[in-house]
């Protein structure tokens, strides 16, 4: 048998150790928290999204930067304080520009493939994560977004994905909660919202009844390779412990670029931070007036999901600001304004806010596949899409881990564990 190490222990990495076990081989999990998802995969969006696949290498984002770049609450802000790191980013982010149709049809048609194993997963190993098949309604509050938008929707048909445009009044039929004056909307009956940290920590331990070794509270501090061997060095008390494996795969999130070379690899990762609220329903009234359809609001660029029945999850913007995780209050500020204008009965009383980093690659897609040495993988590099593909492209690093590695007796979904 195989041993495989997965360096990460959120959504994709959790994932990744999952599809490789059932694929037979040895798997140990290490992640620096104690827990699995206490980072990005902690408080996102929520969103299960195909219908937002559309890749942000357009000129548009770039004027939007430029014009936002001195507006402290922007949907899109960049901190004008250049670095290499930041610069090389950008310059392959417009580069990849040509790239933009492409990429889109191929990212909505990863996201309608990640339903199935992402669902399958859940269902076989009976993960409760507050999940609603109750569609994402897309919203637009001038002509021009609403035209962008019907531009998107037929590349996204060419992905594979149905959504239709709604007048006003259908999208107050669709959420009956929502206020306020809009041109039109999208809606997308097939998408899905849940909580992704409820979802990881159900399918860690899965992937524990499977066999996986979890190393939690371990920091990686050296990843080696040779091509035939690997070894991971993590900080063990006063000391060092440094273990060897067959292959290993890189679903660090931020820290991965890092990792990244470290062996040999180039992996331009910027860190793109995100913030959320989750707003506690705490009474009647509130549970009411919060909506139960999730929502993308283009102006805003902010998401929502529906958790459960006493909380609500709203997310987004996006600030280059480095490895800086600070909450700030003038970026949570507009979250719960939002929330006071679209839904004005519900009570922002308790309000948790939260911050992460999106680990986004230059042209919005993520790096799946080997590395420079023959035992390397990445899976990584997700940018605003984690949870909705992370179980499609755990199950293609997973296949080619077992092409390059040899396959292994696989174990069938739903096989009963001692």
């Amino acid at each position: 048998m195989k041993s495989i190490a997965v360096i990460g222990g959120g959504i994709t990495g959790v994932t990744t150790a999952y599809a490789l076990a059932r694929r037979g081989f040895a798997v140990t999990l290490f992640e620096k928290h104690r827990y699995a998802a206490m980072e990005t995969s902690f408080a996102n969006g929520g969103q299960l999204s195909a219908s937002n696949a559309e890749v942000w290498t357009h000129w548009s984002t770039i004027l939007k930067g430029m014009k936002w770049m001195l507006k402290s609450d922007a949907p899109l802000l960049v901190n004008p304080r250049p670095s290499w790191h930041k610069i090389s980013w950008f310059l392959e982010f417009m580069a990849a520009i040509p790239d933009y149709r492409k990429n889109t049809v191929e990212t909505a048609r990863l996201a309608i493939a990640a339903r199935e194993h992402l669902f399958g997963w859940a269902q076989a190993e009976g993960v409760d994560f507050d999940l609603r098949k109750e569609g994402i309604l897309h919203i637009y509050r001038d002509k021009a977004g609403f035209d962008h938008a019907a531009q998107v929707t037929q590349l996204l048909a060419e992905g594979g994905l149905e959504r239709r445009a709604v007048t006003p009044a259908e999208m107050r039929a669709i959420e009956p909660t929502l206020a306020g004056t809009y041109y039109g909307g999208f809606y997308t009956e097939s998408d899905a919202t849940g909580d992704i940290h409820k979802f990881t920590q159900g399918m860690a331990a899965a992937i524990a009844r499977l066999g996986v070794r979890g190393r939690y509270g371990e920091d990686v501090v050296a990843l080696r390779s040779d091509g035939r061997s690997a070894s991971v060095t993590v900080r063990a008390g006063q000391g060092e412990e440094t273990l060897r494996f067959d292959g290993l795969v890189v679903c660090a999130g931020v820290a991965s670029r890092a990792f990244a070379a470290q062996l040999g690899d180039r992996v331009n990762i910027y860190p793109v931070k995100g913030y959320s609220i989750t707003v506690n329903l705490d009474d009647a009234q509130s549970q009411a007036a919060a909506p139960t359809v999730s929502l993308l609001d283009d102006a805003t660029k902010l998401v929502t999901s529906r958790l459960g029945v006493d909380r609500f999850r709203v997310a987004g913007t996006a600030e280059f600001n480095g490895y800086n995780k600070d909450i700030r209050a003038d970026r949570i500020r507009p979250l719960v304004d939002w929330v006071q204008q679209c839904f004005p009965g519900v009570s922002t009383r308790s309000v948790v806010p939260w911050a992460g980093l999106r680990p986004m690659m230059p042209n919005m897609m993520p790096r799946v596949g080997r590395g420079r040495s023959a035992n390397v993988f990445y899976n990584t590099g997700h940018g605003h899409l984690g949870w909705t593909l992370s179980a499609v492209t755990a199950d293609m690093v997973g296949g080619v881990v077992e092409q390059a590695l040899g396959s292994t007796p696989r174990i069938a979904l739903g096989t009963a564990y001692a």
